[in-house]
């Protein structure tokens, strides 16, 4: 190459050398690639450690039996996590879940004078209704989903004390409580139909258009109304959604105890969103999946039920509690820094 002056040899020669060829992308270090994986996949590795510890710390931890009554346990609070995760990637939040559990148990108990099948349909009926109630407040007034479902946790939860008198209730009907004591094997049917429910929300929202839009409202409301997205549509259906999961929690729980009581279902709003937000979906919205949220409910399953085997007191799993939420908002705050 003939160069005019030296001056433009010296501009050609201190030229950086491009360390990529146009049109390929520069590979992520492996020690990079590494720890990303382990930071998009942290609380599958969390839950790998707990369930190692515990099996040291306890002989009846890593036994058929006891794996089975983990995945029931973790059901109720997995059937929430399933509708609050769609709610959260849509960059809302439902802290009327565990009311409207309650609510959905009481009636499903009830309503058992009129046959199982009222009472069913009657409990998740009022589940859908509860979730249209909710997202249609918060599409029409603007007002911040937190502050709509905090309302909708203390009315929904007086509704079941004065529609049970403050009184538990007690099955009538021994077909609604054998259904919560059929088992597949060593698995209860409650916990296949949790992982039922679990892979086909997935499926819903990485191959439907409603799962796409969902990421899309979550991540720029405004620039998802710019592009047509009907994004008071999807809002109110996700609501809808977790209304119907947390009536499914709750008719599946009362079948397991055949009884409700007033107060189920108390603080599992906060079980639910530690699950969801341990599993990688931000609060601020637009990023998420049913796969971590899995492996968060699955977590908190295995430390509920660890610590209880290994007989510790109550009122650390409280602290537990505390501790768990507050790591969850630091890795959530953390994972939007990025």
């Amino acid at each position: 190459m003939k160069f005019a002056n030296s001056a433009d040899k010296r501009m050609v020669d201190d030229a950086p050398t491009p360390t990529t060829t146009p049109g390929t992308h520069q590979a992520r270090p492996l020690g990079g690639t590494a720890l990303y994986w382990l930071g998009r996949n942290s609380i599958w590795v969390i839950l790998l450690v707990c369930v190692v510890g515990f099996s040291f710390g306890s002989p009846y931890f890593f036994t058929v039996f006891n794996l089975s009554n983990i995945l029931v346990q973790s059901a109720f609070i997995g059937f929430l996590s399933i509708g609050m995760t769609l709610i959260m990637i849509n960059g809302n939040i439902d802290l009327t879940v565990g009311s409207t559990l309650g609510l959905c148990a009481c009636l499903a108990i009830g309503l058992q004078q009129y046959g199982v099948a009222v009472a069913v349909t009657g409990a998740l009926g009022a589940g859908l209704l509860l979730g249209f109630v909710n997202g249609i407040i918060v599409v029409k007034t603007g007002v911040h989903s937190f502050i709509v479902t905090l309302g909708g946790l203390i009315g929904i939860r007086g509704l079941v004390f004065v529609y049970t008198g403050e009184n538990s209730l007690s099955a009538t009907n021994m077909s609604f409580m054998d259904f919560g004591m059929i088992s597949i094997g060593p698995v209860s049917l409650i916990a296949v139909l949790f992982l039922g429910f679990m892979l086909f929300a997935q499926w819903a929202l990485s191959r439907t258009r409603h799962g796409r839009e969902a990421y899309a409202i979550g991540g720029n409301r405004q620039a998802a109304e710019n592009a047509g997205i009907k994004v008071s549509r999807h809002i109110v259906i996700n609501f809808m959604v977790s209304g119907l999961m947390a009536a499914v929690a709750g008719i599946t729980m009362s079948a397991q105890m055949g009884a409700a009581t007033p107060n189920l279902g108390t603080n599992y709003e906060l079980w639910t969103i530690i699950a969801v937000v341990l599993g990688g979906t931000k609060l601020q919205g637009g990023a998420g999946a049913l796969w971590g949220t899995l492996g968060g409910v699955l977590t908190l399953g295995v430390l509920r039920n660890g610590m209880n085997l290994m007989h510790v007191q109550p009122f650390y799993v409280l602290v537990l509690l505390g501790v768990v939420l507050i790591f969850a908002l630091i890795v959530d705050k953390q994972f939007n820094r990025e």
